[in-house]
């Protein structure tokens, strides 16, 4: 079998889905123009601003995608490549769209609050506060990674840097004078092919002109960044370089394309399926939970309710930007897996041991854009260069993700500090920055970070959750919702389950603890939920 059949199977089937199954679901959650975005109802120039469809799909897919649906299908062909394929299409359609799409819906009936207020709302105080405590914590051990991984990779290869850095500032000067144009369309065509055509000039000035750092200085420069990030107006910062590092992305995917239909290779590996490995575990639950982003992943839904749905310019845009968001990513997993699958089962596993899963990808997909007459070198690095960029994305839409979370746990307090933080976006984001700093220090995050693939597919779960309570309570339908719902609450607890028994076994109890308590957690607030949906029986729901 070639990879193209791959690729072309795998577009058919998500292009269909599209159209059929995300007319249905956008229809099942009750979204239409007749209703206001809010975006518009409580526009303040900062985080509430209405935007074009283009820009927020921009934004959204590029703060979702970071290096995760790369990184995680690599690894998962380690249980086979046919059911890592099978798990990305059936749970991108049916799991992560409607997951990603549903949490876009109940946040705009929400004032464009996130998940963490939707389940006060529907579930009560106690579970909001559980489950912000648990997403905040989540969110500063993502910044704490992904800033350690983006200063090594700025100090290993300081082009990288330099182009990240060009990036900004064109971020910053499109966004001014995007401001100035408006909604003039023309206008807007033109500055966005001028912005993606400098954007492609940086990553080659980029290599030429390397600026190199110490590691300490880029960690505390990384976190200045994110700080401003997270305080500045999204239309002037965050969504253009969102925006425009998309057309980076769409860019790598489309050239990859094309080179495998020039090259046309075979897909040489075998269609074995191990069902346990040495490293991994058993294919269940394991792979559900390697495979998150490009199937379905917590972290969307923290993003789709904290940031996207605050710039949604009208209902019907989250068709595309949530549904259709999340299946372009799909097929990013999928043309991850089809930069593997050429090499044999055994190439494959002594190369991901020796280059591990980016670097494996970048001179994979490095090898099929260079047939298209690129030197392969600079394919590579363009490859690599897209991560990194996608990795800093990652960075500061978690900063500021975790600044929302913050000030939304806060505004129930009734306590004067407890208000200021609550209103103050710098003091807020100053807290997040602070948390991560002294995570960093304590080189806390290297021992935490096994148990994030558990704990953000518990986020998809109780996101799942929330938006099935939120159905239920509008006396609607919400089987489509609560299969998946609990598909990834059975995935979720076997896979804490697991996690805590091995690591006790192996001594490490502080991981076994936080396995246990998530596991509680989880259990806690699907209790609070049942009791929600008992008491919504016994009197009306409240107007939403």
């Amino acid at each position: 079998m070639n990879l193209a059949i791959l690729l072309i199977i795998s577009a058919i089937i998500l292009i269909l889905a599209y159209r059929f199954y995300g007319a249905f679901v956008y229809k099942k959650f009750g979204l239409s123009d007749k209703n206001v975005a809010p975006s518009h109802t409580h526009r303040d120039g900062v985080d509430y601003e209405p935007s074009k469809p283009i820009v927020v799909l921009g934004h959204h897919f590029a703060s979702i995608a970071g290096a995760g649906p790369i990184v995680g299908p690599i690894i998962a062909v380690t249980f086979g490549w046919i059911p890592a394929v099978i798990w990305i299409l059936v749970g991108g359609i049916f799991f992560g769209a409607v997951h990603d799409l549903g949490s876009m819906a109940a946040s705009l009936r929400a004032d464009g609050k996130s998940i963490g207020v939707i389940i006060r709302n529907q579930i009560g105080l106690k579970g909001k506060q559980l489950f912000i405590l648990f997403s905040f914590s989540t969110l500063i051990l993502v910044i704490g990674v992904f800033a350690d991984i983006i200063a090594k990779t700025f100090v290993a290869n300081p082009g990288v840097a330099s182009a990240s850095i060009l990036f900004i500032f064109l971020a910053i000067g499109f966004g001014i004078v995007n401001r100035m144009v408006g909604d003039k369309k023309v206008a807007f065509i033109i500055i966005s092919i001028i912005g993606v055509v400098l954007m492609y000039f940086f990553v080659y000035l980029g290599m030429q002109l390397p600026f190199v750092l110490d590691y300490k200085i880029w960690i505390l420069a990384l976190l200045a960044y994110a700080f401003i990030a997270s305080v500045t107006p999204v239309s002037l910062l965050l969504q253009p370089r969102d925006y425009l590092n998309s057309f980076l992305l769409y860019g790598m995917m489309i050239a990859a394309i094309l080179g495998v239909f020039i090259a046309n290779p075979e897909i040489k590996m075998s269609n074995e399926i191990t069902v346990s490995t040495e490293n991994l575990g058993y294919i269940f639950p394991v792979l559900f939970v390697t495979i998150a982003c490009g199937a379905i992943s917590g972290f969307h839904s923290l993003v789709a309710s904290g940031t996207t749905s605050k710039q949604l310019d009208k209902e019907s845009d989250a068709k595309v930007v949530g549904f259709g968001g999340m299946l372009i990513e799909s097929f990013l997993a999928i043309i991850s897996v089809g930069a593997v699958v050429v090499l044999t089962k055994s190439e494959y596993m002594e190369r991901l041991a020796g280059e591990g899963p980016v670097a494996l990808f970048s001179t994979g997909l490095g090898g099929m854009i260079s047939t298209l007459g690129i030197p392969e070198e600079f394919a590579v690095a363009f490859v690599a260069l897209t991560v990194s960029a996608f990795a800093l994305t990652t960075l500061d839409t978690c900063t500021r993700l975790a600044r929302f979370t913050l000030q939304e746990y806060f505004e129930d307090l009734p306590q004067p500090a407890a208000k200021k933080i609550a209103q103050n976006r710098y003091i807020s984001t100053s807290l997040v920055v602070v948390f991560s700093i002294l995570l960093l220090l304590s080189g806390g995050f290297t021992t935490l970070w096994p148990i994030f693939g558990s704990a953000n597919q518990l986020l998809a779960a109780l996101a799942l959750l929330t938006i099935a309570v939120w159905m239920i309570r509008k006396k609607q339908n919400a089987l489509f919702v609560t299969i998946p719902m609990f598909f990834m609450f059975t995935v979720t607890l076997a896979s804490l389950g697991l996690f805590a028994w091995k690591n006790f076994q192996d001594q490490v109890y502080v991981l076994s603890l936080i396995a246990a308590l998530l596991f509680i957690l989880a259990i806690s607030l699907m209790v609070l939920a049942t009791k929600s949906i008992k008491n919504e029986i016994k009197e009306p729901a409240k107007a939403l």
